[in-house]
């Protein structure tokens, strides 16, 4: 882990193969916040969250019901690991160093190459926020502020 703060860089994700491995209620948020960014997301797991299942139905994920192997993240261009097992987010994290796809583990933050951030979100203009991995709360207190304050500007 580097001393310096991961640098905010904003990716296009459209058509591109977005893989997450677990379906709890983490991966869930997550999922839904990256289908504000992507048409669809891919997601492995054995168990999935009943709020995904109504993405699933509308072919906005695609639910891929099975334990994780290598060969589900190939060709992706990005992946989030957010399963309930550190050994399987750590296989997940690194099998993608090996395939060179950066990874997010929301297990550890020492893991990831990239923190999935707060947004803060009005039609074109979107604001992340990250405390590089250490402060979930106060990223979620600014993050809320920052939503409030664009939602009443004009």
């Amino acid at each position: 882990m580097s001393d310096y703060p991961y640098f905010p860089l904003f990716v296009d994700l459209s058509g591109k193969r977005i893989v997450v491995i677990g379906a709890g209620k983490v991966a869930a948020r997550r999922i839904k916040v990256l289908l504000t960014f992507t048409e669809t997301v891919t997601v492995v797991a054995e168990a999935f969250d009943a709020s995904l299942m109504p993405l699933a139905e509308a072919k906005r994920i695609v639910l891929r019901k099975k334990s994780y192997e290598a060969s589900d993240i190939e060709g992706a261009s990005l992946v989030l690991a957010a399963t309930d097992h550190k050994e399987v987010n750590l296989s997940v994290h690194q099998d993608c160093k090996r395939l060179g796809i950066p990874v997010n583990v929301s297990s550890d933050r020492e893991l990831c190459d990239f923190y999935f951030p707060g947004i803060a979100r009005k039609d074109d203009l979107v604001v992340g926020v990250t405390a590089s991995g250490r402060d979930h709360r106060g990223v979620k207190e600014v993050t809320k502020n920052l939503q409030e304050y664009l939602d009443s500007a004009t």
